[in-house]
């Protein structure tokens, strides 16, 4: 593991905000090292406006799709949201499909079959239009590379409108409208949204245009909304910077005080009275998942568009048990990947790239993430779907995987995705030679450094500076994320003050009482996986720690506790 502080702010910039804001130098220095140095810029992060949202018809081609809607609404058109299987693509056809509803009842939703039709759009799912004599279909988070897909479409006199976050190849579809800021000719201002993200600045966009001609619709109206946007950006990993943090922010609000019946019925799966983003994330967004990875994602669009408490309820219930059995065969099939890699001699590959064509095709994404917590480094999962094989990719802090396999691109079928995550397909003849060449690419390519986790401090720190005050301020710089990390700390010359030990199953995990030089004071800590470091802490010899914080709430007590991620020896 890798210990890198990040680099030191201008100190006069520090001083300058600290007596700005009345808040200590280490507070200052967090948010200068995000691009925060003056009031206005600090008013903007701890109190997110829904004002400051950019105007939707930045986005290229909005006007166009919106007037497209308009047309079907007036024309009495039927109208399809389609959209992915996973958590971001069930969340945007709950949000559209519901917004639509509301002022429009000729709305029918769309969601392919993981194992059927693949991931994107589908010839069934167009067939399905089709016969059911629908004229437009609404894609959300997929469609961007789906040239065929979408003039089999044309041919049937079907429009599209691809709401889509992804990276676009060397020509778009033929669509109505194409809205994806990642597009090259597109000059909106922030292009880190998911699809979801891009669904709701499309219903931003028709409100607006209601607003002003209909006098009725107001823009402030679709925070209820968020709360959708918030678990796709979450689980997503997009930055949390500009529009979207302010998005989370509002979703965030919704999530905790007033939640769709959906969300209700799974917080109330959790022990939580708060949620925070990341309880989403590792909470709220799996289950949501499971629906898709292990059934089929109607069941999620069922869940989150569902308007009665009980009958909720029963959906999340239903969920439940899909993220129960998510959660066995994942971990089957990891143990199964790692003998693999074990078996093949690979541990020392640049890469981990593994097949069995037996394994569940839902849950080799996650497999590949867990492959990276023990060999740290761009993973590929196979398995076997109908007559090809189909991949999910994962990568490292710092290598771009999706470049990395476009540069295989001549071994595949189809590929798609971003720079830490894609997925693709490819004939079984052709597994072993993009596997070599994968391999040579990446080791050709990526640097050493990548290779070896790293832990990003902002800032080192006497346990005595935490303080309730100190951890009040912090907690306003939520929601944390990609681009807004919740910070991260070290300190040196610490001991344990003797009641350290480990906990967990077989020891895993290490609970700790922390004293820091004259500080009599303890501080608790909880180093989740670093079970095998006691050795370094025992016997009161002296360390040093890397960690965040966090509350922890016991017998009714609410006290802040160091979370480790690191120790290291203090000599």
């Amino acid at each position: 593991m890798r210990w890198t502080f990040k680099p030191e702010p201008n100190n006069l910039e520090v001083t300058e905000l600290a007596k700005t804001l009345s808040v200590s130098n280490i507070q200052a220095q967090l948010l200068v090292q995000r691009g925060i140095v003056n009031f206005n810029q600090a008013k903007n992060f701890f109190r997110p406006k829904f004002s400051d949202l950019h105007n939707p018809y930045l986005m290229k081609d909005m006007g166009i799709a919106v007037a497209r809607i308009e047309s079907a609404i007036a024309n009495q058109e039927t109208i399809l949201v389609y959209g992915d299987y996973d958590v971001d693509g069930t969340t945007a056809v709950s949000l559209v499909s519901a917004y639509l509803k509301t002022i429009y009842d000729r709305i029918d939703t769309y969601i392919p079959d993981r194992y059927d039709e693949g991931y994107g759009i589908s010839f069934k799912g167009i067939d399905y239009a089709d016969d059911n004599n629908i004229t437009l279909i609404i894609a959300l988070d997929c469609g961007i590379k789906a040239i065929d897909k979408v003039a089999y479409a044309n041919q049937k006199n079907i429009d599209f409108i691809i709401c889509d976050h992804h990276r676009p190849g060397d020509d778009l579809p033929e669509a109505v409208a194409v809205l994806d800021p990642k597009r090259a000719d597109c000059n909106y201002p922030y292009d880190e949204l998911c699809g979801c993200g891009i669904g709701f600045k499309l219903i931003q966009a028709i409100a607006e245009k209601r607003s002003r001609l209909l006098s009725g619709q107001n823009t402030t109206d679709l925070i209820p909304y968020l709360d959708l946007v918030a678990t796709a950006i979450g689980a997503d990993i997009v930055p949390i910077t500009g529009e979207n943090r302010i998005l989370a922010y509002f979703g965030l609000e919704v999530i905790n005080t007033n939640p769709r019946p959906g969300f209700k019925a799974l917080i109330g799966q959790t022990k939580k009275k708060e949620l925070s983003i990341t309880d989403v994330v590792f909470g709220i967004a799996p289950k949501i998942n499971a629906a898709g990875r292990m059934k089929h994602g109607r069941y999620a669009v069922e869940l989150l568009t569902e308007m009665n408490f009980e009958q909720a309820e029963e959906f999340a219930k239903e969920i439940g048990v899909f993220n129960s059995d998510r959660r066995a065969k994942d971990q089957e099939i990891t143990l199964e990947a790692l003998q693999q890699i074990k078996d093949n001699g690979e541990q020392k590959n640049a890469t981990s790239v593994v097949y069995h064509e037996n394994w569940h095709k839902g849950v080799i994404g996650i497999v590949a993430s867990r492959l990276i917590e023990t060999y740290y480094r761009p993973t590929l999962v196979f398995t076997k779907s109908g007559d090809k094989l189909a991949a999910s990719a994962r990568s490292v802090k710092g290598f771009d995987v999706y470049n990395a396999i476009e540069n295989c691109a001549e071994h595949l079928e189809q590929f798609g995705g971003h720079k830490y995550a894609a997925g693709l397909t490819m004939l079984e003849e052709n597994y072993q030679i993009f596997k070599n060449k994968f391999e040579e690419m990446v080791k050709s390519t990526i640097p050493e450094s990548c290779l070896v986790p790293e832990i990003l401090i902002d800032a080192p720190i006497e346990l005595s500076n935490i303080t309730p005050k100190f951890y009040r301020v912090l907690k306003q710089m939520a929601p944390f994320g990609p681009g807004n990390m919740s910070p991260v700390f070290m300190a040196s010359g610490l001991r344990d003050n003797g009641f350290g030990k480990k906990v967990g199953q077989e020891g895993l995990h290490l609970k700790l009482s922390i004293i820091a030089g004259a500080d009599f004071k303890t501080y608790n800590a909880i180093g989740f996986n670093l079970g095998d470091k006691y050795d370094l802490v025992s016997n009161g010899q002296a360390f040093k720690a890397v960690f965040t914080l966090e509350e922890n709430h016991w017998n009714g007590v609410t006290s802040i506790q160091l979370s480790l991620k690191d120790i290291e020896a203090d000599n």
